[in-house]
């Protein structure tokens, strides 16, 4: 029997919600084995993701700048040589990371199975039904490494302190916060900003909704939305990645698209209610150890081929709108009994 690998190196480079979709998955290694050490391969910015789990040190790569190409790749596989990495857990599984691994030919490596051929027949309707989450095939890698991990009984970072740049944002609050992250990388995933805006109309009449986005058209439509209603913060382009993280560990719940703020808010332990529309969580992207009825989906008696793709990225033009279905109320009525559920059990 092989010698088990007590320095492994994990690989993902990137998106931010696959990345994110790592975290709880490394947190359970290294509560399950702390004995092995776990250096993490990603980018600067998803560097806060793993600050604070015990035994992993994170290594960045920067993929459009000294490690693009195959020079740059290989120059990568240099900087990994006097880590003595023993065995390579490839949870990305694309082009440049098989590359990398070949610069690296002589560690041990299992990559993770993407299930391609089961997501093509969700997608095309051939075989609609749940499929692996991604963060089972993610623990499925580590298995295969002579590692079985237990996914049932997460833990959660504590509640972070906010420094005084964000708590300054934020202001004294009495009231609960609620967190909104209205959009997502295809319009698919996108629900209609007008109906959003009744969401935040509705619930700043109880709680402070903090806005999340990126970019300046994201954050220009954002301020628009935060200039009309009292008790709503935009926070788009305010703060750092850090800051960011520390605000969600703070919120109640966490409203979101098919998107990577669901999946960070989740791997913080966060109560996340997530809205869908040309995806589906059949495909294996639910944020982690969320309650299954948090999803709120497009009508699908309507849009009968939902899910048309597993990133949202194709569709009928008929459906591009098929988010839309969802009615505002509705999400209104589940953040809202989200949060009496949670103060029931606290």
């Amino acid at each position: 029997m092989s010698r088990t690998p007590k320095h492994i190196l994990v690989i993902r480079l990137s998106a931010m919600g696959d990345v994110a979709m790592t975290v709880p998955v490394i947190r359970q290694f290294s509560k399950q084995y702390p004995e092995v050490k776990l250096t993490i391969l990603t980018r600067e910015f998803f560097k806060p993701f793993f600050k604070d789990i015990e035994n992993v040190s994170v290594h960045t790569a920067d993929p459009k700048g000294i490690h693009k190409g195959i020079l740059g790749l290989y120059r990568l596989s240099r900087e990994m040589k006097p880590l003595n990495i023993d065995a390579i857990a490839d949870l990305h599984n694309v082009l440049r990371s098989n590359i990398l691994k070949r610069f690296l030919a002589k560690t041990k490596c299992v990559q993770i199975d993407k299930g391609r051929a089961e997501k093509k027949a969700l997608t095309s309707g051939k075989a609609v039904k749940q499929l692996k989450t991604t963060h089972q095939r993610y623990a499925d890698v580590f298995e295969r490494l002579g590692y079985k991990l237990d996914l049932t009984k997460p833990e959660f970072p504590k509640k972070a302190k906010m420094n005084q740049n964000t708590a300054r944002l934020i202001g004294n609050q009495n009231q609960e916060l609620i967190g909104i992250a209205p959009f997502a990388a295809f319009e698919g995933k996108v629900y209609p900003l007008r109906l959003m805006e009744e969401v935040i109309k509705e619930l700043t009449k109880s709680y402070t909704v903090l806005l999340f986005g990126g970019g300046n058209n994201e954050t220009e439509l954002l301020n628009n939305i935060s200039n009309k209603y009292d008790n709503t913060i935009n926070l788009a382009g305010k703060l750092t990645l850090d800051e960011e993280l520390d605000v969600i560990s703070n919120v109640s719940v966490m409203v979101s698209m098919d998107s990577g703020n669901a999946h960070i808010a989740a791997m913080l332990g966060i109560e996340v209610v997530t809205l869908w529309g040309v995806t589906h969580p059949y495909a294996g992207f639910y944020p982690f150890n969320q309650n299954k009825e948090n999803a709120i989906l497009a009508d699908r008696n309507k849009f009968p081929l939902i899910p048309t793709s597993v990133y949202g990225n194709k569709y009928p033009k008929t459906y591009q709108n098929a988010i839309g279905s969802i009615k505002s109320k509705e999400i209104v009525a589940k953040v809202i009994s989200t949060i009496q559920n949670k103060n029931t059990k606290n």
